[in-house]
């Protein structure tokens, strides 16, 4: 007797699990962070339990500088970027790294004209960017600190001030509580307030207002939430610890009055250029004045007393995000879980979607080339997530799921993972909609209405929700056209199911693509 398909799909996903989980860790593993002020790689090796650092570079871009309003990044600047990228890509042959991750974050995620830039970008370095959202940085600054510094009782505020904007977040031990992404960075501020390099109190006092007017909104649930211990993390916060520390040797954090004497040497400078001390580098003095700024008024409004330079950031989480993939404790599969249970999903029927879905999957990603593991990994959480939208509405619901998946804050999930996962979710049933789909990265741009079409029977043949399994389902596929063969009289003891599938015919037709169905 033969298994059926969706028993044969569970097997196989069970058996997935098991290589997965004694899946060696990598012996190398390496970082790129494309940020709004510098582009930062930094390389190790996982020995013994334990990261260790074994490369760094960093190259000062200015990226968010060379987006122009109309949303292009300037050609000088482009061309700085990719000359960076092709030395880190030399850096990241040379080492043999077993595991990459490159994201790009605020001055990406501004930029609207930025298709050709990443394209070549990926050439250059030879790995994919993921540009990810502002919360989703904030998580992953908030666990490159919680990971580099002592664990200590209580909880622990983080700032981290980029080139375009600023993270707050406070957590108790590796968990983070609040997250907050902030529309403003050392660049954006200091282009807006010192941008001929002139330096004088109301400057900084404008500064320092526009900085508390992005603060305001955050201000008391910050405070509420509370904190035991504060630390600053990246460029900005160690350049201005430092300068604290030149103008007095005693100073051993991050103080007001540290910082109060900070602006006063710059004020007492009068401009950029003559920002001599030794930890503002010729390449940091223009974008200092507005991260200084910054780190003032967030001491202010949130009245941080003491703060502590963490030795890690964004980068050493992404290095610790990698290694819990790993250890299957993928950060997107808890938020999948999560939601699930906030839009009250039928779990059991989110399973036998999955179930079906992975069983097509194997048939045919040979044909269609669906190889990359995303194609599984999207099918899988498409299927647990297809049905959020019904929490808002049952008319158009896949609508109301693809917008919910394009907008919402989901940990661990770069912004080109959930758009791929809101198309496929929108497009689920009635009209074949593809609209967005070659807005998507490479190779989705082509294959993603391939997971569509896959998605869209899996769910047809589950429309009945009948916990009783599905016979074995053969498919069949050209670039064009999908072949589903069932067992002879299936489909004559299931008159709706043939009917919804005569259905489907006609909807992937008007979309430029054919179903065969055999067996009825």
């Amino acid at each position: 007797m033969r298994v059926p398909a969706a028993v044969t799909a569970r097997l196989a996903e069970a058996k997935s699990a098991v290589r997965a989980a004694l899946r060696p860790l990598p012996d190398v593993l390496a970082a790129v962070d494309l940020g709004s002020n510098s582009f930062h790689m930094v390389v190790a090796r996982y020995s013994h339990d334990q990261l260790v650092i074994i490369d760094r570079l960093r190259e000062m871009v200015r990226l968010a500088a060379g987006v122009e309003e109309s949303g292009r990044i300037d050609k000088e600047v482009a061309a700085r970027a990719i000359a960076c990228l092709q030395r880190f890509g030399q850096r990241l042959r040379d080492i043999h790294a077993d595991s990459v991750r490159v994201v790009g974050t605020n001055a990406l995620r501004m930029a609207h004209r930025k298709q050709a830039f990443l394209e070549r970008a990926r050439e250059a370095l030879g790995h994919p960017i993921e540009i990810i959202a502002g919360m989703e940085e904030a998580r992953l600054i908030y666990s490159g600190v919680a990971h580099t510094m002592p664990n200590e009782a209580g909880r622990r505020l983080v700032v981290d001030i980029g080139g375009g904007s600023t993270e707050l977040i406070i957590g108790e031990e590796l968990t983070p509580l609040e997250l907050e992404s902030l529309q403003m960075g050392c660049v954006s501020i200091s282009e807006r307030f010192f941008h001929d390099g002139k330096i004088s109190a109301k400057r900084f006092e404008r500064a320092r207002l526009a900085a508390r007017l992005e603060l305001e909104p955050v201000q008391a649930a910050f405070r509420a939430r509370g904190w035991a211990t504060c630390a600053g993390s990246s460029g900005t916060v160690r350049a201005i610890g430092e300068v604290i520390r030149a103008l007095d040797p005693a100073s051993a954090s991050i103080t007001p009055a540290g910082l109060a004497r900070a602006i006063d040497y710059c004020v007492d400078a009068g401009h950029t250029r003559e920002l001599t001390l030794e930890p503002i580098t010729e390449d940091r003095r223009a974008v200092f004045p507005g991260g200084l700024a910054i780190l003032a008024e967030v001491f202010s409004v949130l009245d941080i007393a003491d703060m502590k330079i963490a030795e890690g950031a964004m980068r050493e989480g992404l290095l610790y995000d990698m290694l819990g993939r790993f250890r299957r404790e993928d950060a997107r599969e808890r938020t999948v879980r999560g939601m699930q249970q906030r839009y009250h999903v039928d779990v059991a029927q989110a399973e036998r979607v999955e179930a079906t879905v992975c069983d097509f999957l194997e048939q045919t990603r040979e044909t269609w080339r669906l190889e990359e593991p995303l194609a599984h990994l999207a099918l899988k959480w498409a299927a647990r997530l297809h049905e959020i939208g019904l929490d808002v509405s049952h008319s158009g619901y896949h609508r109301h799921g693809a917008y919910l998946l394009e907008n919402a804050d989901m940990p661990g999930f770069p912004r080109e993972e959930q758009r791929l996962l809101a198309r496929l979710v929108g497009a689920h049933r009635r009209k074949l909609a593809l609209e967005g789909v070659e807005e998507l990265v490479p190779p989705w741009d082509r294959n993603a209405v391939y997971l569509i079409l896959l998605l869209r029977l899996a769910v047809l043949l589950h429309r009945g929700r009948s916990p009783t399994a599905l016979p074995p389902i053969g498919l069949a596929v050209t670039p064009r056209s999908l072949e589903a063969r069932f067992p002879a009289r299936w489909l004559k003891d299931h008159p709706l199911t043939s009917a919804d599938l005569q259905q489907e015919v006609d909807y992937l037709r008007a979309g430029g693509y054919r179903l065969r169905v055999f067996g009825s």
